[in-house]
């Protein structure tokens, strides 16, 4: 199986931006059985915070609680 690492310093400030990272891994690499893992440095470690992820939403793409849903039930590594 393929492996993926994203890496993301983009946090809450810039929803869309913040968003992408997760959706590539749930919706990119799931259905392609692609086993992923994210990185999250500087900003982007705001998003794990208790409930900061229920208030990022970007525009085109799925909330960000939903996508972090989608690589926990998926078993994805978080690095932070």
């Amino acid at each position: 199986m393929a492996t993926l690492l994203i890496s993301t310093a983009v946090g809450p400030a810039d929803p869309t931006r913040a968003s992408i990272p997760f959706h590539i891994a749930t919706n990119g690499c799931g259905p392609a059985q692609v086993d992923c893992g994210l990185v999250l440095m500087g900003d982007a470690t705001e998003l794990v915070k208790p409930g900061v992820a229920d208030g990022v939403r970007g525009v085109g793409v799925p909330p960000l609680k939903d996508l972090f849903a989608g690589c926990i039930e998926k078993g994805y590594a978080f690095y932070i």
